[in-house]
């Protein structure tokens, strides 16, 4: 059975579970849980971002919590095995950063925080540190309006992502406590 089929046949709970390592908004994936079946990786990725779109300011920070802070290792709102390797992988131009970009990151996320009161957030994927630092020093000049809408345009381009890996690495069957694909 095909990974997208799997998430088609899943009960609904279980489906937002799953749901939920792409996307850290609980609304979301009860949205994109009920909307199922999907018809192909396209209807999914379609309804993903239409869905997106008509959450509110609440649920997009809900998700912006789902990710660990650029060159940090831990979320906010805790993350599955799946969704640290994950971030790892987007985060993985971080690993060769020199210091004082590393230093400048750190600086940089804590002035995001304060003047948005979110982390920021980028889809870090292909980009180097120095890159995401520059966007990240780009972005603290937006007004709280634009960056909110930027910031969700870049979960946004995760979320497509993840659920593209999800579809390719197929989807965790759980079994009790333990898990297995």
């Amino acid at each position: 059975m095909s990974a997208l089929a799997h998430l088609n046949a899943l009960p609904p709970g279980e489906a937002e579970r799953e749901l939920l390592t792409c996307c850290a908004s609980r609304e979301w994936a009860r949205r994109m849980a009920a909307a199922r079946p999907f018809a192909n990786e396209r209807a999914l990725l379609e309804k993903a971002a239409t869905v997106w779109w008509g959450l509110g300011e609440a649920d997009w920070r809900e998700a912006f919590r789902g990710h660990p802070r650029i060159g940090e290792h831990r979320a906010e709102a805790g993350q599955s095995p799946r969704e640290q390797a994950w971030s790892a992988g987007e985060q993985a131009g971080m690993s060769t950063a020199a210091e004082d970009t590393q230093r400048a990151l750190a600086e940089g996320n804590r002035a995001y925080d304060e003047r948005f009161g979110f982390i920021y957030i980028v889809c870090a994927s292909g980009k180097t540190a120095d890159e995401i630092l520059s966007i990240l020093q780009r972005r603290l000049a937006h007004d709280p309006a634009t960056e909110l809408r930027t910031a969700a345009e870049e979960q946004r381009k995760i979320t497509h992502l993840r659920l593209e890996k999800l579809l390719e690495s197929g989807l965790t069957q759980r079994h009790g406590d333990t898990e297995t694909r």
